[in-house]
């Protein structure tokens, strides 16, 4: 019997400890644009999905750029801070990642070797959204808060 409870109480921690490992970003979510705060001039990723590819990680978005035209981009890496390419975007080349607790990643794109744009993303404690706070270096510093939902 004590075998047994042993064993029993070994699974369900394993079980715990593999869902708590799984990133929260993970999923599709759509946005929010009456919470959202985004500048005229500024493009919008409408949705975003996150999901495990082995080891790597693989964002998709699709929106609209600045001139209202749209948008797919594919991005795949770890979340390790390093840049890793980007494909279907003019305006950046890479994109990095960097994990700095489980609610809450930055974001740093690049057009060759010079950001163009960071942020970060923070998770809702339930789950249920996400905030993209993204400023974005051109001529003038400009700042846009993006609300997702989960889906």
């Amino acid at each position: 019997m004590k075998t047994r409870s042993i064993a029993v109480l070994f699974v369900c921690l394993f079980a715990l400890t593999v869902s708590f490992a799984q990133n929260l970003n993970l999923g599709i979510w759509k946005l929010n644009e009456a919470k959202s705060k985004i500048p005229a001039g500024v493009g919008k990723n409408t949705t975003v999905t996150y999901y495990s590819q082995g080891s790597d990680f693989k964002v998709m978005t699709d929106g609209v750029n600045a001139q209202s035209q749209p948008t797919h981009t594919e991005w795949t890496g770890k979340f390790d801070a390093k840049p890793y390419p980007v494909t279907g975007s003019s305006d950046e080349t890479y994109r990095a990642y960097k994990v700095k607790n489980e609610h809450l990643l930055l974001v740093a794109n690049m057009k060759g070797d010079k950001t163009v744009s960071n942020g970060k993303i923070q998770v809702s404690k339930d789950g249920k959204s996400r905030t993209l706070e993204m400023t974005y270096f051109g001529s003038k510093k400009i700042h846009a808060k993006y609300v997702y939902d989960k889906q």
